[in-house]
């Protein structure tokens, strides 16, 4: 007869109820609750779900409390997140809260911490629902023969199916990406009015290898339109500051000018505040804003360019405003505000013509 050994048996007991624990609070992720959602439990699964029964997702949202190390390490940005944050310039402390956001965009003004969250998380509920927003436009072969392309790629945000797309580059002086001020949230409006909208991503340094980089970047999205399903028809190309002066040298000379495939030029280009005059007679029409009070970008300068496009018999149309500054982005909480919807109305004016 084989004795049992009653201790024995009481300690891997033990044993065996300290490793379910373990691997249950290994697995267990804590959901954000948006202020005002009716919640229930479901008990065969770590989600939290809403009061329609729809899983909330599995990444939790992002507060101004927290780092940049916070949105690097982000499990819903693993691989790029070191884009989501203007961190190009390398001089920056991780454990800084975003609640001081602003110091990692010293070009820009009217930098709300609140916003630059809400941004972010509104990603994250991207990510939750399934979505893929980054994309690589190199090749790893390419990347293998210029790692400076390592530091590049495509935020996807999308639209309705089949609709058209627009790229938008943001600004920083060619020294840092501005994505998360006047880059994502655009994107935002565009997607939530069914266009599909690509933040781009691009090497700082110059105003030449980053217009490679949108070449490059746009001919990708002619090459993968069914993948991202999207219209290569009517495409437009978006910028500001720095960010303008890449999207006005494509809009004027093309993408195969810059290293890309030779495709289409932009239905519209979209520039706001910058002091580029360069333009060709053949450009696509041009949404410019602009602010008398911009510090770095000329008013003056802005409208030179505009009338002399206009004796060039190119359709222009300027929106200029009085106190928003350089680096305005959306325009929140100046008279710049709600700029956007006239560039978009500008570009959908020039689709049905």
């Amino acid at each position: 007869m084989i004795k049992i050994n009653p201790i024995a048996i009481i300690g891997l007991l033990l044993i065996l109820t300290i490793f379910i624990t373990g691997c249950m609070e290994k697995d267990t992720v804590i959901h954000p609750v948006p202020e005002g959602t009716t919640i229930t439990s479901n008990p065969t699964s770590n989600e939290v779900l809403n009061e329609g029964g729809n899983a909330m997702g599995n990444y939790t949202y992002i507060e101004t409390s927290d780092t940049i190390c916070d949105v690097v390490d982000h499990p819903a940005f693993q691989g790029f997140g070191q884009f989501v944050l203007p961190l190009d310039r390398g001089t920056y402390n991780e454990d800084m809260q975003l609640n001081r956001v602003g110091s990692l965009l010293p070009y820009h003004r009217h930098v709300d911490p609140d916003a630059v969250v809400d941004t972010i998380n509104y990603m994250i509920d991207e990510v939750n629902d399934g979505q893929t927003i980054f994309y690589d436009f190199y090749t790893e072969q390419q990347k293998k023969e210029d790692p400076s392309k390592k530091s590049t790629g495509l935020f996807y945000f999308k639209g309705e199916a089949g609709a058209p797309f627009a790229v938008i580059c943001p600004g920083g002086g060619y020294s840092y990406v501005g994505s998360v001020h006047e880059g994502f949230p655009h994107a935002i409006e565009l997607s939530n009015k069914g266009y599909n909208a690509f933040v781009l991503q691009y090497r700082v340094g110059g105003e030449r290898i980053a217009c490679e980089d949108l070449a490059a970047a746009t001919s990708y999205i002619f090459e993968n339109a069914d993948m991202f399903e999207v219209s290569t028809e009517a495409y437009s190309l978006w910028g500001s500051s720095a960010g303008a002066r890449m999207a006005a040298r494509l809009g004027s000379n093309g993408a195969f000018a810059y290293g890309g495939d030779d495709i289409p030029k932009p239905y519209t280009v979209v520039m706001a505040y910058t002091g580029h005059s360069d333009f060709s007679f053949n450009d696509p029409p041009i949404f410019v804003t602009s602010s008398e009070d911009d510090p770095i970008a000329s008013v003056s300068a802005v409208e030179r360019r505009v009338e002399s496009m206009r004796n060039a018999g190119i359709d222009v149309e300027y929106r200029k405003y009085k106190n928003a500054g350089h680096g305005f982005g959306l325009g929140t909480g100046t008279d710049a505000q709600g700029w956007i919807e006239y560039a978009i109305r500008f570009w959908e004016r020039h689709m049905s013509e």
